[in-house]
């Protein structure tokens, strides 16, 4: 007779990150379009993003994340089982990024996939990974959010080129110890209803690349700003909410909260809802910009480095995305 298999719980072991080094500022962006750096900052938080030299790509980004998050772990990549890439800009249609990440790592022996879900992209991959050590399958998952978003926006487009940088971060998920609790729980959703305020027409089946939509500017960014802010402000606190609630709990309860960084108002917005001082909250928007699938795994390294991450602490994770796209993570931070 088969033993019931004993339940799994997942954890995060490990966090590395990776932004290129060139700057681009909001005194830069005043010689390219019509703004100033006091607009910039007062309706995003943005002062500086990092972009991409030509010819470096969004595999690039994820492999120097890969690497800092397993030395830090201490293992080698032919330890990774599992690898997932979150990303709305890969490197080519096909084969997936985290092919060419499997083997530029040198993860020999891993399988692995792409995720889109644009800004909740690094979220729903990381229950996609927790479930995989959660079914007992495997043991080492290698989960990554990775964007060169520089790649798709349009510097003419002062409503979109002022937001987005380029940016990377990975995490090891591994199954937790007897006594450790991990990822808790999730809140993801979807509205399709939303996709007409933030895409990026071309270039799939739909609107393949010709002259035509290149010339009408098909394979940028669009955005319909107010359209997002209104849905994220809503539906991040939201999701946020509904998640304590679920778990009987409160904002007073979290040690952490890592939000995406799309917008600073947001994010403060979110946190009076859950009655949580800035104090508690993890901002980097200033330094990086939205990094889409690298947001928050730059932010969880931020909140590392300023000693905000303590083992034993609950740490909640909130996200909107293009789609419209909602997540939000409970965790016990276990390392």
């Amino acid at each position: 007779m088969l033993k019931p298999r004993v339940p799994v719980r997942a954890k995060i072991t490990a966090v590395g990150t990776y932004v290129p080094p060139r700057l681009l500022t909001n005194q830069d962006l005043e010689k390219m379009v019509a703004t100033s750096d006091q607009w910039i900052v007062e309706r995003t938080g943005i002062r500086t993003r990092h972009l991409v030299d030509q010819g470096v790509a969004t595999s690039d980004l994820a492999l120097e994340a890969a690497k800092v998050c397993l030395a830090r772990r201490g293992i080698e990549a032919s330890e990774i089982e599992v690898i997932i890439v979150a990303t709305v800009t890969p490197d080519m249609l096909f084969p997936a990024t985290a092919c060419l990440v499997q083997e530029r790592l040198g993860a020999k022996g891993a399988w692995g996939f792409d995720l889109s879900a644009a800004c909740s992209g690094f979220p729903y991959a990381l229950q996609v990974g927790a479930k995989l050590v959660e079914s007992g399958m495997h043991r080492k998952v290698l989960v990554i959010g990775a964007d060169v978003m520089s790649s798709i926006i349009d510097y003419t487009d002062r409503s979109t080129c002022v937001i987005f940088g380029d940016g990377a971060g990975a995490v090891l998920i591994e199954p937790c110890a007897e006594d450790e609790v991990g990822l808790v729980d999730y809140w993801h959703e979807i509205d399709g209803a939303g996709a007409a305020a933030l895409n990026m027409p071309g270039g799939g089946s739909l609107h393949p690349p010709t002259a035509e939509t290149i010339a009408a500017k098909m394979h940028v960014v669009h955005q319909d700003g107010a359209a997002v802010y209104k849905f994220a402000v809503r539906k991040m606190a939201e999701a946020a909410e509904g998640l304590l609630s679920r778990n009987g709990l409160t904002g007073a309860d979290l040690a952490c909260f890592i939000p995406h960084q799309a917008n600073k108002r947001i994010i403060l917005s979110t946190a009076e809802r859950l009655g949580m001082e800035e104090s508690s909250v993890v901002i980097n928007i200033d330094r990086y910009g939205n990094t889409t699938a690298a947001t928050i795994p730059l932010a969880m390294q931020t909140a590392l480095d300023e000693g905000r991450l303590q083992r034993g602490g609950l740490v909640l994770l909130a996200s909107v995305g293009a789609g419209f796209t909602v997540g939000a993570t409970l965790l016990r931070w276990e390392y």
